[in-house]
Order: structure tokens, then sequence, then C-alpha cells
């Protein structure tokens, strides 16, 4: 990759674990005991899932999504 980009990264708590998941690469998802670790991981997930779409000459989707801060 050339150019470095920024995905939004959805984290959710659930009753016993944290999930991740971002909406501009589809299946890109992650599940950790605390949030720290579902940060890493799901950091750890970009980076395979850009790997692999390069491996398969598939284009890169630049990011769409992005966070509202203000309500």
């Amino acid at each position: 990759m050339s150019k470095a980009m920024k995905y939004a990264v959805v984290i959710e708590r659930g009753p016993t674990s944290y999930g991740a998941h971002v909406p501009d690469l589809p299946g890109c998802v992650a599940v950790g005991e605390t949030k720290a670790e579902v940060v890493v991981l799901i950091r750890e997930a970009i980076e395979l899932y850009l790997e692999a779409l390069e491996e398969d000459g598939e284009a890169i989707p630049a990011p769409q999504a992005y966070e509202l801060t203000e309500v």
C-alpha cells in the first residue's frame, strides 16, 4: 500500500466481551475480552484484510465511513 488510509472502526461492548468491525471492509471483525485487546486484534485484522486484497489483485477500498462528532 502506497498511502496510509484511516478506516472507521465500530467497537461494541457485549455482556462478556468486546466486538469490533470495520464498515468499509465487509467481514473484517475481531472479538476480545477487553477493549484494549479488541483494538489490537482489529488493527491486525485490517492489516491482514488489506494484504489479502492486494495478494488477490483486488482494489483497496477507500474509506467511506466516518465518525460523527457533533450531534
